[in-house]
């Protein structure tokens, strides 16, 4: 490992070309400068100047020296930040998982009021959908679950608080068939015909909302290309009623009434008992905002 000092003198000869250059660049005499050359490359044994030319020049190897060194010390310098990070409490990163039902939009203002407190927490936001989500706090791929639905599963440690509640209508395409059945539809009905579902990204047990035995599924990555796929008139299904608002208004989906309502979803915040970092409760404390809920939950639209 180079002191700051050897880092520097490499740096300066790399720079100025010239060991008298280099000496009055660091306000040393050039002697001292030229025995300090010599100590390092007596110390790894290897040629780490070229001084055949008229401009002084790295050999490769002094230029690999200067390069990692500046490197190394980068990141003990980086270490040494995240050692006094941690000990005032702040972890080192927090993942946070989303329900892909969620739009990531509402969540870029609270991002930027959590780098305004330059914490130093390394922070990654990624997203499940379904059962995928409470799976990620399970098996310890997130520190935070922001919108999860179904009730809490056992699991130990859990700590949730309720976000709020989502309501849902069945919409479909103007187009479609089932625009034009006499309402309100019964599922024997509805099942002749194809649903669009998001596609669960449990890696044990996957399932679908709304899915009727037997009926054809067309399934999609997230919500918003249910919602695409439902105003082409590609499937039908159910959607949130704030997020597709605006396409009802816009006529491009349209509301049927149902023999059997679909219940409102209560979505979840969670996390595990045994993590209680700054970056945590900073983030839960935001979470449980009425306003902040309430546009993750009704979302953009």
């Amino acid at each position: 490992m180079l002191s700051d000092d050897e880092l520097a003198l490499l740096e300066a000869i790399r720079d100025s070309g010239s060991l008298s250059r280099a000496a009055a660049r660091l306000g040393k005499a050039p002697s001292t400068i030229s025995h300090a050359a010599r100590q390092l490359e007596t110390r790894f044994d290897a040629l780490l100047f070229d001084r055949r030319r008229y401009r002084l020049q790295l050999t490769p190897a002094g230029q690999l020296l200067t390069q990692e060194a500046a490197r190394l010390i980068q990141d003990v310098s980086r270490l040494s930040q995240r050692v006094k990070q941690v000990a005032n409490g702040w972890e080192d990163r927090l993942h946070i998982v989303t329900d892909e039902i969620l739009e990531f939009e509402t969540l870029l203002p609270v991002i930027h009021s959590f780098d305004a407190l330059q914490s130093g927490v390394s922070l990654r936001i990624t997203h499940e959908v379904l059962g995928g989500t409470w799976e990620a706090l399970r098996e310890g791929r997130a520190d935070l679950v922001v919108g999860a639905t179904n009730e809490p599963p056992a699991m130990p440690q859990l700590r949730w608080l309720e976000l709020g509640a989502m309501d849902w209508i069945f919409a479909i395409s103007p187009r479609h068939p089932l625009a034009r059945a006499s309402e309100p539809l019964t599922q024997d009905v509805v099942s002749r015909h194809r649903a669009v579902v998001v596609a669960d990204s449990s890696r044990s047990v996957g399932r679908a909302y709304g899915l009727l035995g037997g009926q054809a599924t067309l399934a999609v990555p997230s919500m918003r290309a249910k919602i695409l796929a439902q105003c082409e008139g590609l499937g039908v299904g159910w959607l949130p009623r704030k997020r597709i608002a605006a396409s009802l208004k816009r006529g491009e989906l349209v509301e049927r009434k149902m023999a059997d309502p679909r219940e409102p979803n209560v979505l979840y915040v969670a996390w595990r008992g045994d993590h209680d970092g700054r970056a945590l409760a900073w983030w839960l404390e935001q979470l449980r905002q009425p306003r902040l809920a309430r546009r993750l939950v009704e979302g953009l639209s």
